[in-house]
């Protein structure tokens, strides 16, 4: 039995992997922004454990966690949790960028350096759900693409550092997939939405455990997934 700390469980992606490797009996830590989703979070996944901390303030990660038990084993650290928000480079002002990059980037940084000395015992896995965007930015996405240009970055960096540790670091970069998130981009392109035209959550999830469970003398270091037929 494994044990994962994962971000995003609530919904779409995050929670297509929290339920598969729930179902098959692996320990869950799931991060909730407050004590509301955390009650929320075990309701859906009954054994699993939660964590409270706010992505969008990550400098307050470090003193959050630090207030409570957290897991004394890690074997993977899923950074799944984003969001979007699409507008001209000319028209998006500082709020949007500072949120954007603290919860899509500088979250999934200060989270990783909390937690690599636990995964560093069990030589464990960091797994970074990047998206399209982090390898083609397009007109629009410039905030989001930026951040997750930026967490390619992480990532290749990460993975170079603590290869003498034995930890492994996958980026994982879906096309549209057929999320809440997805259904939010539309309504701000203005398109109608059809979550069948997309990737669904679970081929991605498929996706995430395959490089979870790839055996030790080998890893899976970029993984895009695309939308079929």
């Amino acid at each position: 039995m494994a044990t994962h700390l994962i971000t995003g469980a609530g919904s779409g992606i995050g929670a297509a992997v929290a339920a598969r490797l729930a179902a098959r009996g692996d320990e869950l830590w799931l991060l909730a922004r407050d004590a509301n989703r955390a009650a929320v979070l075990r309701k859906l996944y009954p054994g699993a454990s939660t964590l409270i901390g706010d992505l969008a303030v990550p400098d307050r990660l470090s003193w959050a966690l630090g207030q409570q038990t957290q897991p004394v084993r890690l074997d993977s650290l899923l950074h799944i949790a984003g969001v979007v928000d699409l507008g001209l480079v000319g028209d998006l002002g500082t709020k949007v960028w500072n949120r954007t990059l603290a919860v899509n980037l500088v979250a999934p940084a200060e989270l990783t350096r909390l937690f690599l000395p636990t995964l560093r015992v069990t030589r464990g896995q960091v797994v970074f759900v990047n998206s399209g965007a982090g390898l083609t930015a397009h007109p629009e996405w410039g905030v989001y693409a930026a951040s997750k240009f930026g967490l390619r970055a992480l990532a290749d960096s990460l993975r170079g550092e603590e290869r003498g540790n034995g930890v492994r670091v996958t980026s994982v970069y879906p096309g549209r997939t057929a999320t809440p998130m997805q259904e939010k981009v539309h309504a701000q392109e203005g398109k109608p939405y059809d979550a069948a035209a997309w990737i669904d959550p679970e081929s991605v999830a498929t996706a995430i455990v395959t490089a979870l469970d790839l055996p030790r003398d080998a890893t899976i270091t970029d993984l895009t997934v695309r939308p079929g037929g």
